[in-house]
C-alpha cells in the first residue's frame, strides 16, 4: 500500500544521491532534455542525479534521460 509506496521512493532517491553527475554531460548538447532544464543544469551543475531532480524546471522525463546517457 501507501508505506510501501513511499519505501520505494525513499530508496530510489537514495539511489540517485549516489549517482555522480558533475563533469559528465554537455547539457547543452542533449537537445533531448527541455531547453529550460539544459539551462539551469549548465547553470547549477549539480553534482548528482538526486541533485538535479530537486531543482525546479527538471522534470522526471529530463532525470530519465540523464540516466540514460550516465548508463543507468
Amino acid at each position: 500500500g501507501y508505506i510501501e509506496r513511499e519505501k520505494l521512493i525513499a530508496e530510489k532517491i537514495e539511489r540517485l544521491e549516489n549517482v555522480k553527475l558533475r563533469g559528465k554531460i554537455k547539457y547543452m548538447e542533449v537537445q533531448a532534455i527541455s531547453t529550460e532544464a539544459r539551462q539551469k543544469l549548465t547553470k547549477i551543475d549539480p553534482e548528482t542525479v538526486a541533485q538535479a531532480s530537486r531543482i525546479p524546471g527538471i522534470s522526471p522525463s529530463d532525470i530519465n534521460i540523464l540516466l540514460l546517457l550516465l548508463g543507468r
